[in-house]
């Protein structure tokens, strides 16, 4: 039983042995097929499942096609479109790095008030975990993973801890490395501009129909003191008020008279006074 189990198991490992060989004096052996050629024998290969034949990759002329969702240590986005940093310096990415290899110093101007960019942008790659978590926490999505795992030195400090201009790369260099996940983010950035761009639309118009309102109330207001006569109506009224100053002209006419009466009632008994002062001077002279 078990000599015929190990001649099994030598007879699979000599027809894979025989299969690579035959593959390898292959003109294009099966390794690399749809790789690409890069010049002086060095190549980006794609082994997928189902490769025959030799799968050792002679590193580092050859190296694999990596998966889109490879990640390695973070790296920040320059809008290309828009000619800005992502990074807004919020703090969030740091704050939720487990191992604390983010450092953050926020921007000011020129009368020092903190504005929303960043100064300074550290990220220590010896300590670095890539687990992606301040890729998943930004709201801005101002950082990602980059796929760059070559990054052996001889010092740790500082050749490691890498600044913010060794970890800014371009909107296009993101969007090669993950192509897939670059359209879902901008159809999503799209769709909510299209809707913050609806609601400012919508706002726009509520404040154009509140306006149109007061205006059409104003104007309605003078027209409901001051409603239209007619021909008929206004003579009417013009009699009547003529009707009216004329009372108020009599009756401002006998105020006169009245005031008239009692001036000489007054001149009257002034010159009674007057006669009874003389009278008494004279009986006093007797």
């Amino acid at each position: 039983m078990f000599g015929t189990g190990l001649l099994k198991g030598l007879g699979v490992t000599l027809k894979h042995a025989l299969d690579t060989f035959e593959d390898d004096r292959e003109s294009v052996p099966d390794r690399y097929k749809g790789s690409l050629e890069l010049g002086n024998n060095r190549r980006v290969i794609q082994q997928p499942i189902d490769q025959e034949g030799l799968l050792t990759i002679q590193y580092p002329e050859e190296k694999r096609l990596l998966p889109e969702r490879f990640r390695y240590i973070p790296m920040l986005i320059w809008d290309s479109e828009k000619q800005e940093d992502r990074c807004t310096a919020c703090g969030i990415c740091a704050k939720v790095c487990p191992p604390q290899c983010i450092w953050i110093v926020r921007d000011s101007d020129e009368n020092g008030k903190p504005v929303t960019r960043c100064s300074e942008f550290y990220i220590d790659a010896a300590v670095c975990m890539s687990c992606s978590f301040c890729v998943e926490f930004c709201p801005f999505d101002a950082i990602k993973m980059n796929h760059d795992y070559e990054l052996a030195v001889y010092d740790r400090y500082p050749q490691l801890v890498y600044d913010m201009e060794e970890l800014t790369v371009p909107l296009e260099y993101y969007a090669a490395l993950w192509p897939t996940q670059y359209e879902e983010e901008q159809a999503r950035r799209k769709q909510e501009e299209e809707e913050k761009r609806k609601q400012e639309e919508e706002k726009a118009a509520k404040a154009a129909a509140r306006a149109a309102a007061k205006s059409a109330a104003a104007a309605e207001k003078p027209a409901a003191g001051a409603p239209k006569r007619s021909a008929a109506e206004l003579q009417a009224l013009a009699k009547e008020r003529a009707a009216q100053r004329q009372a108020q002209a009599a009756e401002g006419g006998g105020d006169d008279d009245a005031a008239a009466a009692k001036r000489a009632r007054m001149e009257d008994l002034k010159r009674r006074a007057q006669e009874r002062a003389r009278q008494r001077k004279q009986d006093s002279g007797q």
